[in-house]
């Protein structure tokens, strides 16, 4: 086609406001506008969405998004729309008029983009649809769903081989977030794209800390790490299990901090309240179940916690991904202990699926346990997870960097803890959970050990140089390292084939000592006023203009019925503040502030302005300063349109935390 090499350039500035790409985006979009096929691998926030709305823009027809995320469609279209892109979608949520109003535009020719599920594009109806319209771009969205031992498989999307087979010429692009080398391929070989070129970006995301502590109450500590950090920030709860998320949610309110729940046992019309008021409030917290999440576009989330253990590495860096798209600092944070090992094994064993599902479970569960038991810096072991070399072996911005934890030799420890295991098989013919092989190793009279007479063992109490912590600690490490098994319905604890080399005196086993907890970045006080400011570092000055723009967005977004960021990004915000242009060919030097959003809010903002006095001087947008993915793409000057129109366990322990229902993978 005939398409010069600046209209994708042309295209970025004149809606967006951006003087240049960053990173492989110019490459992946020349790429595609030139016609050809890419898989794309790029961190949440890295601008994915760039890579298809902009070629969707520039080549001649409509681009055509196919994505899993129904709830969230309005949201994007909306975001679009605000920068005159003519978006719009089809799904279950429309009635028949507006379905048949949608098929209209797109037929004639009216559309830039238009976003379908991947279930509708195994209709007939939908495929002859496409082929009475002008596609430009096929954007297959989330392309990890492909992957049958993903994360977040869904079957739909092993249908979308079709899109190649019957229109050849028409470029796709693939993206996704998170992707081994394994999963990867798969989504190459599924899709049918053995032509396409691949773009792998950096998979670090410096702005966010990752801290994982020993988990001992672990809604207080959430409530901890809430109060002292985040005070007032948006940000997400992940759990298990429905039950968790609701009494986690209340456990917050009643401690004051705003909290909905969110998972598939409520009904559509609550799920989708909460999700609104997580994307258009401020301050928010959601508690949710893996219900949640992906392709949430909201950019000042501040963190996200886990009081469960992700099942997998690529789930945990998915969710905790959703953290700081702004570039701003995050954290990921995770409460982690002994019986999240113990449920997780048993998930495995009891899980559908085959012996080669359950030999990736598991393989997939070792993986996240080698990161939580780690000693080195949590952020070199995720990029070499993914396949990437990390530039430092210490980021200098997790907890193993901030306060390096100890190996200590637990060789005999080790065989103590196992030799415990073989006396109660051995001489009583009994299998025991962690609580119990403890209580016998410290020596304590339980109601439980009297029972059994388990204080008659020659190891009753021979572990008293550690403490029920560092027991637990123990028990938890083996079972990552293999050196002790769970089995059966209240997870007893067994050996393996690997117990005998240590009971034999052949293996020396090291353990980690927990550290202690790194220094907070800042004070309660102080975290809250970095809050206030979007994390920025703002001049003293600048604040209150900060904040006077951010309340006549906030009055803008909710007259419109939109998320806030769909008017401004907090990054344009702080420029703004810190710039103060006097004029409107001033504002629209503003990094991020294009030609259909000056229009629309120019004056508004110059009217915010204008209280604080004399005006500063104005100052050239940062060249360097990046479109961030939560903003659509821009939209060429011919094309804007006018105006945008379980059974209790043997051991009773307040660790584990567990519900009475089984965790939930939806």
């Amino acid at each position: 086609m005939d398409v010069t090499e600046s209209d994708a350039r042309r295209t970025l500035h004149k809606v967006f406001g951006y003087e240049a790409f960053r990173g492989e985006q110019e490459a992946i979009v020349d790429h595609v506008v030139a016609g050809g096929d890419a898989v794309v691998l790029m961190p949440t926030g890295g601008g994915k969405s760039l890579c298809y709305q902009i070629p969707s823009l520039v080549r001649s027809g409509t681009g055509v998004v196919v994505s899993p995320l129904i709830a969230l469609m309005q949201d994007q279209v909306d975001a679009l729309r605000a920068l005159g892109v003519r978006a719009g979608f089809i799904n279950s949520t429309q009635d028949f008029d507006e379905r048949r109003s949608m098929e209209a535009q797109f037929v004639a020719g009216e559309l830039d983009l238009l976003y379908l599920a991947p279930e509708r594009l195994r209709l007939d109806s939908t495929l002859a649809l496409l082929s009475r319209g002008e596609v430009s771009v096929f954007a297959i969205d989330e392309a990890h769903c492909v992957a049958q031992w993903g994360h977040d498989f869904r079957p739909d999307y092993l249908a979308l081989s079709v899109l190649g087979e019957r229109w050849p010429e028409v470029p796709r692009i693939a993206l996704t977030a998170t992707a081994t080398a394994a999963t990867h391929e798969e989504i190459t070989r599924r899709l049918g794209m053995p032509d396409a070129k691949h773009f792998v970006a950096s998979f670090d995301r410096p702005n966010i800390q990752y801290r994982i502590v020993p988990k001992a109450d672990p809604k207080k500590q959430l409530l901890s790490f809430l109060e002292d950090e985040h005070a007032g920030d948006a940000g997400i709860v992940y759990c298990l299990s429905r039950n968790s998320t609701e009494k986690t949610a209340e456990y917050l309110c009643r401690n004051g901090i705003e909290a909905v729940p969110y998972h598939a046992g409520l009904d559509a019309g609550t799920r989708a309240a909460h999700q609104s008021r997580f994307l258009r409030e401020e301050g928010l917290v959601v508690v949710a179940t893996i219900a949640f999440g992906m392709g949430i576009d909201k950019p000042d989330v501040r963190f996200v916690a886990h009081l469960d253990l992700p099942k997998s590495v690529e789930g945990y860096y998915q969710e905790t991904g959703r953290a700081g798209r702004d570039g701003q600092p995050s954290t990921a944070w995770m409460a982690y202990g002994l019986q999240d090992v113990v449920q997780q094994r048993k998930l495995i064993q009891g899980g559908e699926g085959d012996e080669s599902f359950r030999r990736r479970a598991a393989a997939h569960l070792d993986s996240m346990l080698a990161l939580c038991e780690t000693v080195r810096c949590r952020r070199a072991q995720l990029l070499k997870y993914f396949g990437q070399d990390p530039t430092e072996e210490s980021c200098g911005n997790c907890d193993t960097c901030l306060a390096p934890p100890e190996n200590w030799d637990g060789t005999v420890a080790a065989q103590k803890l196992l030799s415990t295991v073989v006396r109660l098989k051995r001489e009583r013919g009994q299998k025991f959970g962690a609580g119990q092989i403890i209580d016998i190793l410290l020596g304590r009279k339980t109601a439980k050990v009297i029972q059994f007479d388990h204080d008659q063992l020659s190891v009753f109490g021979i572990g008293g140089e550690l403490t029920e912590a560092e027991w637990r600690g123990a028990v938890r490490q083996l079972l990552a390292q293999g050196l002790l098994a769970v089995e059966g319905e209240y997870g007893t604890l067994v050996l393996t084939e690997e117990s005998g080399s240590v009971l034999g005196g052949g293996r020396e086993v090291l353990l980690r000592k927990e550290a202690p907890k790194p220094a907070s970045r800042s004070t309660k006080g102080e975290r809250k006023a970095k809050s206030q400011a979007a994390g920025a570092e703002l001049a003293p000055e600048a604040v209150p203009v900060f904040e006077a723009l951010r309340a006549w967005r906030g009055a803008r977004a909710k007259e419109q019925g939109v998320p806030a960021y769909v008017i401004f990004h907090d990054a344009t915000l702080r420029e703004i503040a810190t710039v103060r242009p006097d004029s409107t060919s001033a504002l629209g030097g503003i990094s991020g502030l294009g030609e259909k959003k000056l229009a629309t809010y120019g004056e508004g903002v110059l009217e915010v302005l204008a209280t604080f006095g004399e005006a500063g001087a104005t100052a050239a947008p940062d060249p360097e300063q990046p479109p961030l993915e939560s903003a659509p793409a821009a939209v060429p000057a011919a094309r804007v349109p006018s105006a945008p129109t379980a059974p209790a366990a043997p051991d009773d322990d307040p660790e584990f935390g567990w519900d009475e229902e089984p965790p939930e993978y939806e």
